[in-house]
């Protein structure tokens, strides 16, 4: 469990948070966000970013995070231009790149890498994204966002729809809001279904969920629209991506009868699920769930490299 201070610890699933973990590192991303003059927290400090996987904005708003906060960037973005492409393993590349920085934020295609990053190291490793598994900067941000948007987190009714399958952001969200008495829909096709073990999870904590295909049967009742996109790089065959990556587009004049405070949130990149013309509604805010990126990896940030408590 991270309870029990930050300092010096690693990031690696939302699984390693309790309740009030949660509460603690939004509570620093509002005081961070509010806060003028915070350019030193992190001065002198040295973050190495190594991305083995596509991504905008986790390395971007990790990277603007560190900077914002006096810091300084190494890393990759690419694999192809390291040591990785002539073969070196991963704990090599972890031990070598140790030497340079104070902390690691890695993002991998193979589930569990940071996790042996982390035990190849002494300094904190911050993950970024592990292939279908987990993300927990994202999910805290999505927390962020919830609590901006209704003003709490207990007892919000959210829908994710899509690609619950394969989603680690479904996935980590999942485990984070059940500490606080949520509702759940999980809509997507049959082939895309939220594995079991989530589901059983949830029935050993009580936690009221529904599953179903359409998301005109759950648009009445929610709180948060977690809308997801179909990855094409997760299906090991083509041809069931085919099948099913446009099985949800949501457009304008289906938000007719949503809740006035009901909010769409994506952890983006979009492709086609989410219409343009969605926008400029007031339930769109999937841009600002972006931005809220910066606060959250601010205080991640700072608290493993002990800048505050």
């Amino acid at each position: 469990m991270v309870t029990g201070g930050f300092k010096g610890r690693s990031i690696i699933s939302i699984a390693d948070f309790s309740r009030e973990d949660i509460e603690y590192v939004l509570a620093i991303a509002k005081r961070l966000e509010g806060m003028k003059k915070k350019s030193g927290l992190l001065r002198d400090r040295i973050m190495a970013t190594l991305f083995f996987e596509p991504s905008t904005r986790t390395r971007l708003s990790f990277e603007s995070a560190m900077e914002s906060l006096g810091g300084k960037v190494i890393g990759f973005a690419d694999p192809n231009v390291s040591s990785y492409k002539k073969g070196e393993s991963l704990y090599d590349t972890v031990r070598m790149v140790e030497q340079y920085c104070d902390v690691i934020v890695m993002r991998h295609f193979v589930e569990g890498a940071p996790r042996l990053a982390a035990e190849s190291t002494t300094k904190p490793v911050l993950n970024a994204g592990d292939g279908a598994n987990q993300h927990p900067s994202q999910t805290l941000l999505d927390l962020y966002t919830i609590q901006k948007t209704q003003g709490k987190l207990k007892g919000v009714k959210v829908a994710f729809v899509g690609d619950l399958k394969y989603g680690r952001t479904v996935h980590s969200l999942t485990i984070a809001l059940s500490h606080f008495s949520p509702t759940f829909f999980f809509v997507s096709p049959p082939s895309l279904r939220i594995p079991s073990y989530y589901l059983e999870d949830l029935r050993q904590k009580k936690i009221p969920y529904k599953e179903c295909e359409d998301v005109m049967e759950v648009m009445r009742q929610v709180d948060i629209l977690y809308m997801t996109r179909i990855q094409q790089e997760r299906f090991p065959d083509p041809a069931d991506y085919e099948k099913v990556k446009n099985v949800y587009i949501l457009k304008k004049e289906m938000l007719a009868n949503a809740k006035v405070n009901m909010k769409i949130l994506h952890p983006l990149p979009r492709v086609n699920e989410i219409s343009t013309d969605v926008d400029t509604t007031p339930y769109a805010y999937y841009f600002q769930q972006a931005g809220n990126g910066i606060p959250i990896r601010q205080a991640l940030l700072a608290l493993v490299l002990g800048a505050l408590k």
